[in-house]
């Protein structure tokens, strides 16, 4: 039997608009009038097939430094959330570019880096901890560590420096801690230092110091561990203040006793808390501040004192030459003693009737 139709001349179920009461009220016909039939005809036809836009490309693991919006890691390093960079053993010959300014720990043991040119670490001056150990390091320029005022770490052990030059870090005024142990270390000036106000921890070990230049400690009010093991020092006068640090930081008793000198001539090795003030009673006293100002300001003038005493002498003893002159000038002339008559000319004392007639005429 066929189903009745309604007035309208539609099977009973369906609306006006189309729809079927049956079908789901949510899912709605395709409109024909949103694609054209030219339209389906061309992506029907046409030979290229039709792709979905690509997803954007996955940052490789490892590459950011761990926060949003900060720069990638140098291409041979590993970096980690929290800002460190890992370049330890990855035979580099120079510090890596681009280096993030959030980075905080920088490793760069293990490497060929023989020279830190100026600059060297620009753009990382959020930078806490450096590590440069075993790189077979031989020049330090004295800007080198210049933009690392954050700094507190500094590792430059294992390396061949047999200098510093002056000011070489002096940028780093927050340093806390600095190893220089197993270099070809001769001599530190005070100067390569600086001024260091709160450096805690300084490792001079296995290097080839025999002292220590006067006022290197002085520049370092903070400082609590010093290693000096592994160094030839000299028993003498130059060892006086560094026997007076050590008499005024006590150390523990076994670290105490491998502090050793070596008397010249004597080849006796003495611990350095063994010299007591007195023992250096015999070496000359380095001159106060106060004396030093007396001499640096005696020294001009009396510079000045004798060079205007020379030019005093000077113009006196000219002026009496002058005098002298003058008064030779104003003096009468003697006349020569005539012994002939007057009008007669002067006898011929070489003549013999010249002088026999003068002699009658007397």
């Amino acid at each position: 039997m066929f189903a009745p139709r309604r007035r309208d001349g539609r099977a009973p179920g369906t609306h006006s608009g189309g729809r079927s009461r049956r079908g789901s009220p949510g899912a709605p016909m395709p409109n024909a009038s949103a694609v054209s039939w030219p339209q389906l005809w061309l992506l029907l036809l046409s030979p290229w097939p039709v792709r979905a836009p690509a997803p954007a490309a996955a940052t490789p693991t490892g590459t950011p430094m761990g926060s949003p919006g900060s720069s990638a890691c140098p291409e041979a390093c590993a970096c980690a959330p929290g800002g460190q960079v890992n370049c330890s053993g990855r035979a580099l010959s120079e510090v890596p570019d681009g280096l993030s300014p959030r980075a905080r720990d920088l490793l760069l043991d293990r490497n060929r880096v023989r020279a830190l040119p100026p600059g060297a670490f620009a753009g990382a001056g959020a930078l806490l901890r450096l590590d440069l150990r075993d790189n077979g390091l031989r020049r330090v320029h004295a800007r080198a560590f210049w933009g690392l005022g954050a700094l507190q770490r500094l590792d430059l052990g294992a390396n061949q420096l047999e200098a510093l030059a002056p000011g070489t870090f002096s940028a780093l005024r927050a340093l806390r801690s600095l190893s220089l142990a197993g270099n070809r270390l001769a001599r530190l000036e005070p100067e390569a230092l600086g001024a260091l106000p709160l450096l805690r921890a300084l490792s001079l070990r296995d290097n080839e110091l025999s002292a220590l230049a006067p006022g290197l400690l002085a520049g370092l009010p903070a400082l609590r561990a010093l290693r000096l093991r592994g160094n030839p020092w000299a028993c003498g006068c130059a060892l006086r203040p560094l026997c007076a640090w050590l008499r005024a930081h006590p150390r523990p008793a076994p670290e105490a006793e491998t502090l050793l000198c070596v008397s010249p001539g004597r080849l006796t090795l003495r611990p350095l808390t063994a010299f007591p003030d007195a023992a250096f009673s015999h070496c000359a006293r380095p001159l106060a501040p106060r004396d030093l100002l007396v001499i640096y300001a005696l020294g001009p003038l009396c510079f000045l004192a004798s060079l205007a005493a020379c030019l005093a002498l000077g113009v006196v003893v000219t002026a009496c030459r002058a005098r002298r002159q003058r008064a030779a000038a104003r003096a009468p002339r003697r006349r020569p003693p005539s012994a002939g008559p007057r009008g007669a000319p002067p006898a011929d004392p070489g003549n013999p009737a010249a002088a026999a007639a003068a002699a009658a005429g007397t």
